[in-house]
């Protein structure tokens, strides 16, 4: 995470994780025309040896032997009245690199179970389900951030028939890195509801995911359980999806 430059305070702090790139600073004279504005560069309390006596220098995290994803701390103190400007505070963001190295779901424990290498900088992983013919949001999982082997899982609750997840991350450029789909076929019978017709409820034969759009695709329900509660839709039709099941129904 990048934290932005504490106005004219005297200092520049930005976090991050190590990517094996160094920053670049741009490096004014002072108000007065006396010097140059940066007085001193530490990373992780460590003053650099970097030679800042000049418009514009690199802050080298090379000699630091940091590890691809170590936490980094640089601060850049300067003068008042003029302020530095690192030209790529990116590079200490974490990037999306995760290479799945397995994934499956445990029947017993009815998790979504996967492992990673070679994630550079934590970003959390959105765990997904194909359902109603879209890509829905089960929640997210804290990545870890280490280049090694990373375990991780999550609880998931599964459709009757064959269910498809996938996890997911997206980092600062805003491209997302996406997992292939993992097929569960789970022994659950196909949930059916009734009335048909209804006016204030409807129950189904099991607890299941659920979601309620108006016509105009207007979400009106959503949740997890064996009711709904209608009385307070207005009569018409309705797109309801539950299980794996999408059909349209007319309130009273």
């Amino acid at each position: 995470m990048l934290i932005a430059p504490f106005g004219y305070s005297g200092n520049i702090v930005l976090t991050g994780v190590y990517q094996g790139k160094n920053l670049y600073v741009m490096n004014p004279f002072t108000g007065s025309g006396v010097g140059f504005c940066v007085s001193k560069v530490t990373v992780n309390d460590q003053v650099t040896t970097d030679e800042i006596n000049s418009s514009a220098f690199e802050i080298d995290l090379e000699v630091f032997e940091f590890n691809i994803g170590d936490k980094v701390v640089v601060n850049i103190e300067h003068k008042e009245n003029c302020t530095p400007k690192v030209l790529n505070p990116e590079v200490l963001k974490p990037r999306s690199t995760f290479d799945i190295r397995s994934m499956r779901v445990d029947r017993n424990t009815q998790e979504l179970e996967w492992t990673t290498t070679n994630e550079q900088g934590a970003l959390p992983f959105y765990v997904e389900q194909f359902r109603w013919n879209k890509w829905v949001r089960l929640g997210k999982v804290e990545g870890k951030g280490k280049p090694g082997q990373n375990k991780y899982s999550f609880k998931v609750i599964a459709h009757s028939g064959l269910n498809k997840y996938r996890v997911r991350q997206r980092d600062f450029t805003g491209k997302d890195n996406i997992s292939r789909p993992t097929p569960f076929r789970s022994q659950k019978e196909p949930v059916t509801y009734e009335p048909r017709r209804p006016d204030d409820k409807i129950t189904f034969s099991a607890q299941t995911l659920f979601e309620i759009y108006d016509m105009y695709g207007v979400l009106k329900r959503k949740g997890y359980g064996k009711t709904i509660d209608v009385k307070d839709l207005p009569k018409g039709e309705y797109f309801l999806n539950y299980d794996a099941q999408t059909e349209v129904i007319k309130i009273k």
